[in-house]
């Protein structure tokens, strides 16, 4: 069973349609990577799922129920996370501060409880162990490198089971060898059984993390296919039009 199933959304802004009659099903475990140009309706294909958009239009299902969400938090209920383009850390933080970033855990009652910095330091070195990342619970944020932020909030998905997980531009800019973190980073969640979408300009890491890759123009799905059976100039002809659709 398909873990998020989108049938005929469509979300129109007045007399603007940014997203037009897509419908796509993505399953546990399966990287999807989400292309197109600028304006293609990437980004509010993305907030639909995440909550922060209600569609003008279709259905959304997960794990065959249907899925109707009002605001973030209740995607997040439901075990959709998302990682932002400028993964919103705070910089003067450690990374287990960070990971646990409004939900913190605490110990006591009432008036008397006190933030429980032990089990917070104790689950975030997990978290990372379990990424197989570098990082460190006690590290600041703003002393880290690309890829290790991206572990940070990557981490910081997995606190609330997440089944799916969106990632928004994650290896924009940073370095090669940060690059290779990051995708081995999906590589994990892909083995824990996670989904991923991954919005991505960079036509390499599609092709080397995704099972599948989904296209849109102009707010219209154009492909959905198999990577295998597809390839860079391919997709790069039906981000630009010079390819209709397949």
């Amino acid at each position: 069973m398909a873990v998020l199933e989108l049938s005929n959304i469509s979300k129109h802004f007045g007399a603007i349609q940014a997203v037009n009659d897509v419908s796509l099903s993505i399953e546990p475990g399966e990287v999807v990577g989400l292309m197109g140009d600028n304006g293609a309706g990437k980004s509010t294909l993305v907030k639909m799922i995440a909550g922060n958009f209600r569609p003008s239009e279709g259905t959304m299902k997960m794990d065959g129920a249907e899925l109707i969400l009002h605001k973030p938090v209740e995607a997040r209920r439901h075990g959709i996370e998302i990682v932002h383009q400028d993964l919103a850390l705070c910089n003067n933080l450690t990374a287990a501060a960070n990971v646990f970033l409004g939900r913190e855990l605490r110990r006591g009652f009432g008036p008397f409880a006190v933030l429980d910095y032990a089990t917070m330091y104790r689950r975030a070195g997990e978290l990372f162990k379990e990424l197989k990342s570098e990082t460190r619970p006690r590290d600041l944020v703003k002393k880290m490198s690309g890829g290790q932020r991206q572990a940070v909030a990557i981490a910081r998905t997995r606190l609330s089971n997440a089944k799916i997980v969106l990632m928004d531009e994650p290896t924009a800019a940073i370095s090669v060898r940060q690059v290779a973190e990051v995708l081995s980073l999906i590589h994990r969640l892909r083995d824990q059984g996670i989904a991923v979408v991954l919005i991505s300009h960079r036509m390499p890491d599609v092709f080397s993390v995704a099972d599948r890759v989904i296209v849109l123009r102009r707010g219209r799905k154009v492909a959905d296919k198999k990577i295998a059976s597809s390839s860079p100039e391919e997709v790069t002809g039906l981000i630009t039009g010079a390819i209709e659709q397949v």
